[in-house]
């Protein structure tokens, strides 16, 4: 999910810097000219994080995914697919040596993943704290972007995993226990993140600053209003529901909570960088955003490629982890032996 979002995420910075077949300038490659990148500029900090991000998570997914790899070319009888499993499968055998270099790779890339989930999105926060808009200056961005990347994250898991788990018939393998901690994670980052938004409403009050006083009041009150407060409904408001066990135990409860989250964190991003824009220092530069035809378009095409490679990945890799599941269930049978 991690590499499709990033596939998605990474066509809109190139498609707005204006002239995308120069998009190769922001690497900073060896050239003629000897020119560099501006790296005080927080669009080479997005291309140097979310590269790295997207580097790291394809390792781990991809070695994660070898022992599988040889497991389906050990068992497809269709030639190229043998062909195909093969390559990926790198020559895996299965020996002592390759499970030692396999645990030693994958705890180190797992390691490494952990405080590059943090950093990522720090850095893209960033983006908006160093600029001097009111709604962007802000030193509470970092933590607050985290949480919510956290946030919104299990709740496109839930999105995904519930109506796979009930098609494929995986209840076995992904249980109501799972999916019940999932809940409990979105709880507990939606808490945070509605703090976030109550410090960021009292930080505009309290700063004292007129243009921060009037940007938070503009949010509430202002021709985007409607916005904002569907945000706090889908993102406040609901994953108050998971308090409650009945609800994060049913696919259903739990589904419906992260289809709300899933509007909200996207009326966030709405929220966050159009009603700061729309009406800045000047009156005069004030105006209003409608989306275009080719903004939907744009919006709408992403959703489709990253459904089209999650259907492509779901035919052709294992959904679950096949020697995981070698490993864990013949331990239960001999736990539950001895119990």
């Amino acid at each position: 999910m991690t590499l499709f979002a990033v596939a998605c995420a990474g066509v809109y910075p190139a498609l707005h810097t204006g002239r995308p077949w120069l998009d190769y300038w922001l690497f900073p490659y060896p050239n003629t000219m000897g020119l560099w990148p501006n790296f005080r500029s927080p669009l080479i900090w997005d291309v140097f994080a979310v590269s790295t991000y997207a580097t790291v998570s394809a390792l781990f997914w991809f070695v994660g995914l070898i022992p599988d790899f040889a497991t389906l070319r050990d068992r497809t009888t269709n030639r190229f697919a043998q062909h195909m499993y093969g390559m990926l499968a790198m020559g895996w055998r299965g020996s002592a040596r390759h499970w030692h270099n396999y645990d030693t790779a994958y705890l180190l890339l797992a390691g490494l993943a952990t405080p590059l989930v943090i950093s990522v999105h720090t850095v893209v926060s960033f983006d908006f704290a160093i600029g001097i808009v009111p709604g962007w200056h802000a030193t509470i961005f970092p933590p607050y972007f985290v949480a919510g990347a956290i946030y919104a994250g299990f709740a496109m898991v839930l999105t995904l995993a519930i109506p796979l788990r009930k098609l494929y018939g995986l209840e076995d393998f992904i249980t109501t226990k799972h999916l019940e901690n999932m809940g409990k994670v979105m709880l507990a980052t939606g808490l945070i993140v509605a703090y976030g938004y109550m410090m960021e409403a009292f930080g505009g009050y309290y700063s004292g600053n007129q243009y921060e006083a009037f940007m938070i009041k503009n949010r509430m009150l202002g021709p985007y209003k409607h916005f904002y407060w569907a945000l706090i409904v889908c993102n406040v408001i609901s994953p108050q529901f998971l308090w409650i066990k009945n609800v994060r135990t049913s696919t259903i409860g739990l589904f419906i909570c992260a289809m709300f989250t899933n509007v909200g964190m996207w009326l966030e991003r709405f929220v966050i960088i159009v009603t700061s824009l729309h009406r800045d220092f000047l009156p005069s530069s004030w105006g209003m955003y409608h989306p275009t035809v080719w903004d939907w378009s744009t919006f709408i095409g992403t959703i489709g490629l990253f459904l089209t490679l999650f259907f492509l990945f779901v035919r052709f890799m294992p959904v679950i982890s096949i020697f995981e599941m070698r490993t864990i269930v013949p331990g239960a049978e001999v736990r539950e032996e001895q119990a």
